[in-house]
């Protein structure tokens, strides 16, 4: 028997089943604008929002191609923004991009825009007309088609819809849910026959309201031509298959903005791409489309804008390396010889992965691009009969190379590997002062490829194998002339030093002390800077100079700060919250030393406590120990890290963490006069 309990707890459950459908569905129509549709409200818009995207929705199907007997792709998008302030007007610019091949290119069906406005009361719409939308060729093979809406003001609703028709069906269209502006709707639907097979690569950390896959068999009607391009009369076919419907949507995405320590958003984007892998009709044999590595390899190395200038004898070379790698008679010491020849020699103009002149011209004008210089570098080892090979990657800029798949577009750079002794070397010829063995930061992004004939071998290079170690000693005493002075000395680390190298060759050591005076206060004073080993590229900078302490000479109580100017004065992880990971370039160990005599006629009114705070239990440490007694001071603060990179898990963690440390380092030692 039904109770009413029972009856009672149906009626609930069909009443939530429907509050969840109605979420799964937009609550307007694209086309229509109501004036309702201008108060848009949303925990994702605050101060900060210029632009919110109320919804976006596309959508990609298989359509017959009844003359050509094939199939076409059509791509459907309907887009409607508000446009919040003026800074948000660069959402009102919009590009439609066109692939193009050869004879073959991808067609805009048709575009629909309005511009939507609420004016005494009424909506009032302005149209995008035909006129206004440009053409402009971005690339060898991509035509932009861009417009910027009219009539546009703060407050206003902007809507655009398009189709494109392409004969690409590599060209299965992505998807991105998120970008610069908050979405409230972002869905993305996609019927696939079971003859196209498609790796969907899906990245992000939004998570999907929405994710499915229905089935169904459909038919797609065929005509067959004569010679004359006329229809025969038993021409007409029909081919059956089955589609997957998929279905993805995501609701209130948050906006993507860049924080410290981000390599690229590229990485972190919520968004879905496909990759062709094969096709395969009835009755007719499967056509593979994705590469193995193995294949691309082979193909790498048999490009004359890859693999065949560095695989011939390049004799023209033996003059110039001979004269290099003279009284070299190790083949370490040979590279070695051949790598700083090229590092310090050599101008690069951009990155890239493929040659783009002659090497024989590289050589000549002492410039070219990464691709270039990289390659040369290659070829001049083999001149020398070592065992030197190409290692393709992608920079931290430029986001991740998938690891499974060879997609060729994620990799933007080139640099050398060279076996010598038994010891493999990784080089990049095109950073000035880097030294010998070393890369640039940029390169650690994870897995890499040596190419050779028939095999790309995954090499890795990660972050959290770098580890910056640097480390201050400061002394300070009282002169027998009552003066308080002192001596600092930093050691810096790799790449701190490496980019101190960069900036003194633009600078004077007088510019280099004003700039460092600048972060001192008024009464510490900085002299006699030095810098050594700026041209021992093997061994790390040192800093050193002396100071003034002005602050002890007649004051009743004296505030010193005895972290001096290496403090943490900013949280770097500012945002209350991050949908991303934290990726900073390398692990780090600072340790700062101070040893400070405490001025005549001074004591210690207050002094910070010492401590000790670990992240993540021994993921991380930041400790503070201070002592003192009646005539000195000594101290050592200590920040480290075990990894570089970090979930967005970890955010609130490692913000808070920094949050300690900025407030402990900033506590001062009061020194009171003795009376």
């Amino acid at each position: 028997m039904l109770t009413k309990n029972t009856f009672c707890c149906l009626l609930a459950l069909l009443f939530m089943q429907s509050q969840l459908l109605a979420q799964d569905k937009l609550n307007f129509k694209f086309g229509k604008v109501s004036p309702g549709d201008f108060d848009v409200n949303s925990t994702l818009i605050d101060s900060s929002t210029n632009a919110v995207v109320i919804a976006d929705v596309g959508k990609s199907e298989f359509i017959a191609n009844a003359s050509d007997l094939t199939f076409s792709l059509a791509f459907t998008e309907k887009k409607r923004i508000k446009i919040i302030n003026k800074n948000g007007f660069d959402a009102a610019t919009i590009i439609i991009p066109l692939y193009v091949n050869d004879a073959k290119v991808e067609k805009l069906d048709y575009l629909h825009a309005y511009t939507y406005n609420m004016e005494g009361g009424k909506v009032i719409e302005t149209k995008v007309e035909k006129s206004s939308v440009f053409t402009e060729r971005h690339s060898k093979h991509w035509l932009y088609n861009k417009f910027t809406f009219p009539a546009l003001k703060e407050g206003s609703i902007i809507e655009y819809s398009y189709q494109v028709k392409s004969d690409f069906f590599f060209n299965l269209q992505p998807w991105t849910f998120q970008g610069e502006y908050p979405v409230l709707w972002s869905e993305y639907r996609a019927g696939i026959p079971e003859f196209f097979k498609y790796v969907t690569l899906s990245q992000g950390y939004q998570p999907f309201l929405v994710n499915k896959v229905d089935e169904s068999l459909v038919s797609f009607a065929f005509v067959q031509h004569d010679d004359m391009g006329r229809a025969t009369a038993d021409g007409r076919f029909t081919v059956d298959g089955n589609i997957d419907y998929h279905t993805w949507i995501m609701k209130d995405v948050h906006a993507l903005k860049e924080e410290a320590y981000t390599t690229t958003l590229r990485n972190s984007i919520a968004k879905i791409e496909f990759q062709l892998n094969q096709v395969w009709f009835p009755h007719s044999s499967p056509q593979n489309y994705m590469d193995t590595w193995a294949k691309v390899s082979d193909d790498l190395m048999l490009a004359n804008e890859f693999g065949v200038p560095i695989e011939r004898a390049n004799n023209w070379l033996d003059k110039d390396v001979d004269a290099i790698v003279k009284n070299e008679t190790t083949d370490g010491g040979k590279a070695q010889k051949i790598f700083e020849y090229v590092r310090d020699n050599f101008t690069c103009s951009d990155d890239g992965m493929y040659i783009t002149t002659n090497l024989k011209d590289v050589l000549r004008n002492k410039s070219g691009s990464v691709a270039d210089i990289n390659m040369l570098l290659i070829a001049m080892l083999r001149n020398q009969k070592l065992d030197a090979n190409p290692v393709i990657l992608s920079t931290r800029a430029h986001g991740f190379a998938h690891e499974l798949y060879p997609l060729m577009d994620r990799y933007n750079y080139v640099i050398a590997k060279v076996v010598t002794g038994g010891k493999e070397y990784y080089l990049d010829g095109t950073i000035k002062k880097l030294k010998y063995g070393s890369l640039p930061s940029k390169v650690y992004n994870g897995q890499a490829r040596e190419i050779t004939k028939g095999q790309a071998k995954p090499v890795y290079f990660v972050a959290d194998s770098l580890r910056e170690a640097d480390v201050v000693f400061v002394n300070i005493t009282q002169l027998d002339n009552g003066q308080v002075e002192g001596s600092f000395n930093h050691k810096l680390g790799i790449y701190e030093s490496l980019q101190l190298r960069e900036k003194a060759t633009a600078t004077t050591i007088d510019d280099l002390q004003k700039s460092t005076q600048k972060e001192y206060p008024e009464d510490i004073a900085v002299n006699d800077l030095e810098i050594d080993s700026l041209k021992l590229l093997n061994e790390p900078v040192a800093i050193k100079y002396n100071l003034k302490v002005k602050s002890f000479n007649d004051e009743d109580i004296v505030y010193f700060n005895p972290m001096l100017t290496e403090a943490i004065k900013r949280n770097p992880f500012a945002a209350a919250d991050r949908f991303y990971p934290v990726e900073m370039p390398y692990t780090m160990d600072n340790t700062y030393n101070l040893v400070m005599n405490i001025p005549k006629g001074y004591k210690i009114d207050e002094l910070p406590k010492s401590a000790r705070v670990n992240f993540n239990d021994d993921e991380g440490m930041f400790e503070y120990l201070i002592t003192a007694n009646d005539d000195f001071i000594q101290m050592r603060c200590k920040l480290f890290f075990k990894r570089a990179n970090f979930a967005n898990d970890d955010y609130q963690t490692l913000r808070d963490f920094y949050s300690f440390i900025i407030k402990k380092e900033a506590e001062q030692i009061v020194f009171k006069k003795i009376k």
